[in-house]
């Protein structure tokens, strides 16, 4: 299939049926293989829509400069997006992520600016909030409060799934903002009333 944009490559992820991971017959368990996305994370919707609103509100327009602070796949996501649609984008991560992280983030074009690593994502969050305040440029989508954020999966991928197993029992995501979880689960919800919906969350 021919696409004239990579952004059109994101969502409508294949769902694997995992035969040997069934616990007893009857039970069937199925993976949505989200590392297919273009920048190879789930963080790839949300980005998109977080991006595409703000520029359907006029908060991001040409010139703009966005600005987040993060220290994984939403903010390689939001650098493909970026160069994809000539902003430049500034993220704000802790001084200790991995290597791997800053060389993705620098492929993609972005600048990096560094907060104390002791502090953890709240120091980065405070040090973009800063910066934001004395720029007028920039423009933080933070992911963390962005209702785009749950919205992306609530009109995506629920939708993907519903219409691939309609019948699906339980559904089980891993919690890091929470977007990934309410937004599958408020439409899934309403989808099936009787669904259970399970966290994992990250030791």
């Amino acid at each position: 299939m021919r696409y004239s944009s990579i952004l059109e490559t994101i969502g409508n992820t294949p769902l694997v049926e995992l035969k040997s991971f069934s616990p007893r017959p009857g039970v069937q368990i199925f993976a949505k293989l989200e590392g297919v996305n273009p920048s190879g994370s789930i963080k790839d919707r949300i980005a998109k829509r977080m991006i595409e609103e703000a520029e359907a509100s006029g908060k991001l327009k040409p010139g703009s400069i966005l600005l987040e602070p993060t220290s994984g796949n939403t903010g390689i996501a939001l650098a493909m997006i970026a160069r994809v649609k000539g902003y430049k984008f500034v993220a704000v991560m802790p001084d200790n992520v991995t290597r791997e992280r800053r060389q993705l983030l620098e492929l993609y074009g972005a600048d990096i600016i560094f907060s104390d690593g002791s502090q953890g994502s709240n120091g980065a969050v405070r040090l973009a909030q800063e910066l934001a305040r004395k720029d007028e440029r920039y423009v933080m989508l933070y992911q963390y409060g962005n209702q785009a954020n749950p919205d992306a999966h609530y009109y995506g991928t629920a939708v993907e799934i519903i219409n691939d197993l309609p019948d699906l029992d339980v559904f089980v995501a891993g919690l890091g903002t929470g977007g990934t979880l309410t937004g599958n689960a408020r439409r899934l919800k309403e989808h099936n009333p009787a669904i259970r919906i399970i966290a994992a969350e990250p030791m």
